[in-house]
C-alpha cells in the first residue's frame, strides 16, 4: 500500500538516463505538473490559482478530453501554460499492445498540433509502459516524461498535512510533481495546491515549464 507523496526511486534515474524525472539544475526552480485533464470546472479552477499565483505549469492531457472540451484546452494555452500528451484514452501501457498504445498517443499528437505546435512529451497513463513501447515512442521522436515526485492527490490514503508538509519542504532544485486536475483528486487538490505554492515560494522557489 502506498502512502503519498511518493518518490520515483533515484536508481531508475540511472537505468532509464533518457526519460525525464527531473531536472539537472541548480536554479532553485520546480516544475508543477497536471495529469488527466482538461477536465471543466477543476481545470478552470487550477487556471485560476496559478494566474493569481503567477505560476507557469505543464498540463499532460487526455487526448479524449481535448476534443470534448477544446475551449478549455484553449484557455490552457491562452493562459501561457505548456500543454503535452497523456495519451487519447488514457490506457496503461501493460495492458495494451505496442501498436495500439502508438497509435494512441499519435492520434493525441495530432490534436494537440491543431491548437499549438507540440513539444512532444508523453507522460504514460499510471507511469506503465513497456520497454517496447518506451523504444517506439523514442523512435517517434517523442520524449518521454515521468515525475520525481506524485502527490498522490487521487488516493484514498492521502494525508491533506503530510502532503503540504513534504512537498513544501523536501522539494529540490529541478523536482517535477505531478498534481491531477480530475474529479478524483480535486478534493485533496483544492487543499494543497495553493499552501505548497506559498510555500515554496518563501523558500526562494520559481515555477517552470517543462
Amino acid at each position: 500500500m502506498n502512502f503519498y507523496p511518493l518518490q520515483f526511486p533515484a536508481f531508475l534515474y540511472r537505468i532509464f538516463p533518457k526519460v525525464i524525472f527531473r531536472k539537472e539544475t541548480d536554479e532553485h526552480i520546480v516544475y508543477l505538473t497536471f495529469d488527466d485533464g482538461p477536465t471543466p470546472k477543476i481545470t478552470d479552477w487550477v487556471l485560476k490559482v496559478l494566474e493569481e499565483e503567477q505560476v507557469q505549469a505543464t498540463f499532460f492531457c487526455v487526448g479524449k478530453n481535448i476534443e470534448n472540451h477544446p475551449d478549455l484546452f484553449q484557455k490552457i494555452i491562452d493562459n501561457g501554460h505548456r500543454v503535452a500528451n497523456h495519451s487519447y484514452k488514457h490506457r496503461s501501457g501493460w495492458d495494451t499492445t505496442t501498436n495500439m498504445y502508438i497509435k494512441d498517443i499519435l492520434k493525441t499528437e495530432r490534436i494537440i498540433e491543431k491548437f499549438t505546435p507540440s513539444k512532444k512529451l508523453f507522460r504514460p497513463p499510471y507511469g506503465r509502459l513497456t520497454p517496447s513501447q518506451a523504444m517506439e515512442i523514442e523512435k517517434n521522436k517523442i520524449q518521454l516524461v515521468m515525475w520525481s515526485v506524485v502527490s498522490g492527490d487521487f488516493s484514498k490514503n492521502f494525508n491533506v498535512e503530510k502532503a503540504i508538509w513534504y512537498l513544501s519542504s523536501h522539494s529540490k532544485p529541478g523536482e517535477v510533481i505531478v498534481f491531477h486536475d480530475s474529479e478524483k483528486a480535486f478534493n485533496n487538490l483544492k487543499e494543497i495546491l495553493r499552501p505548497i505554492i506559498h510555500n515554496l515560494k518563501k523558500r526562494g522557489y520559481q515555477f517552470g515549464k517543462l
